[in-house]
């Protein structure tokens, strides 16, 4: 009997796997090189038959396509990208992610394509430079092409012309090995397959397989969220509120403190997103304007330089062409005119009550109303914000009368008389 239930064991452990799937919808950035890097430890870890990579995504970084690409490559277990839900795209970085797998695969309704290589930030390419980087580009998706028996030309048409292809048109051509439409579908169409892997042939075999789903988790959902140009944009303006107020309002923590953890936050973000840093130094002008334009006013002409400082460096901050998207100009009209109103307003406060006279410390007592407590003549004593001083006048005072401080000397004041008590 123990016999026969061990001979069962070894038969589930030998038919026993897992297929893990992760799903991808957003920008190729360091923080999806990272999630993808956690899918494969996860398969790896769980000796999994088969990974599968759904994506949606306008493409990304270079460099993180490239070490997508390598984690891809380097694992022994077969790695299936799959562009969907119906409606998905695998542009740019994406598309090359794509058809580096050792199964490419789209749903219904989706497109590949637009491989060309692009500077973000507002520039354009140098001419020279710009081949160079083609030219590479070129010889990375050849050797891919070539790897996985995908249709090369129409590969590197992608990145030479840009073009796009729907689903139909990229499983015509070669360039993706399957079109499914949904997970079920896919599963179905790949069981049975047989691909070449590192030197090795691999019957890929996908019945009574566990599913394991890897999502994001906390660290990577916080870092998509700040690769957003939006989020990014608010940030900084959020670093700059908190920075100035802390300037001008000395000693009140919060907002330095919320400043600089925005600010430490929007470089972060903009730093990946390859922005146009004129745009960000725009912006600083446009708010060193409105600081200037309280300290030695101009009539406004500062101030409204600051507005359009502020607005063109809202404008140009990211490149609509980007495939992290662009800020809209109803975000940016609506916090150009809060920046205004928030700084003069800050900045007006901060400015009177720098200039306040001293309240506080016999320094403040001049201008102070009290009694005479005896005679003053031309030395005598004054009641005066609850405490008895010794004070003199130029002209004598009679006990009670009322008086004012006109200055101070030492621990003595000099008083005059402003009439009897009421």
């Amino acid at each position: 009997m123990r016999s026969v239930i061990v001979l069962m064991l070894m038969l589930f452990s030998l038919s026993s796997g897992s297929i893990v799937t992760g799903q991808w919808n957003d920008p190729v950035t360091p923080v999806m090189y990272d999630y993808v890097k956690r899918v494969v430890h996860k398969a790896e870890a769980e000796k999994s038959d088969l990974i599968i990579l759904m994506i949606d995504t306008p493409g990304g970084l270079d460099t993180s396509m490239r070490d997508i690409i390598k984690i891809i490559m380097n694992t022994e277990i077969p790695f299936v990208v799959y562009v969907y839900p119906p409606g998905s795209r695998a542009a740019s970085a994406g598309a090359i992610i794509t058809v580096a797998a050792d199964i490419a695969a789209m749903s219904p309704s989706t497109n590949i394509g637009s491989a060309s290589p692009v500077q973000m930030g507002g520039k354009d390419i140098e001419e020279t430079m710009k081949k160079k980087i083609i030219n590479d580009m070129v010889a990375f998706v050849k050797g891919i092409a070539r790897e996985k028996g995908r249709n090369e030309k129409v590969i590197v048409k992608m990145v030479t012309e840009s073009i796009n292809l729907t689903a139909e048109e990229a499983l015509k051509k070669n360039v993706i090995d399957l079109i499914a439409s949904d997970l079920n579908d896919l599963l179905n169409k790949i069981d049975g397959k047989t691909i070449k892997k590192q030197g090795k042939k691999i019957n890929i075999s996908l019945k009574d397989k566990n599913i394991i789903k890897v999502e994001k988790n906390l660290k990577e959902k916080i870092l998509t969220i700040l690769t957003n140009p939006t989020v990014a944009y608010l940030l900084l303006m959020i670093g700059f509120y908190g920075i100035f107020f802390e300037l001008y309002n000395p000693g009140s923590l919060i907002p330095g403190i919320l400043g600089t953890i925005s600010l430490l936050l929007a470089l972060y973000s903009l730093n990946i997103i390859d922005v146009n840093w004129l745009g960000v130094l725009l912006i600083a002008s446009g708010i060193l304007f409105f600081i200037l334009e309280v300290i030695t006013p101009t009539f406004g002409a500062l101030a409204l330089s600051g507005v359009i400082a502020i607005l063109f460096g809202s404008l140009i901050l990211t490149d609509p062409d980007s495939p992290y998207g662009d800020i809209s100009i109803k975000i940016i009209i609506p916090v150009v005119l809060f920046s205004s109103l928030f700084f003069l307003t800050v900045a007006y406060l901060g400015l009177r009550a720098q200039r306040k006279k001293t309240s506080t410390g016999v320094e403040g007592m001049i201008g102070t109303i009290g009694k005479a407590e005896t005679d003053i003549d031309p030395e005598g004593k004054v009641f005066i914000s609850g405490e008895i001083w010794n004070a003199y006048s130029d002209n004598p005072i009679k006990k009670g009368e009322r008086v004012k401080v006109i200055s101070v000397e030492g621990l003595r004041l000099k008083v005059e008389r402003i009439g009897n008590e009421a």
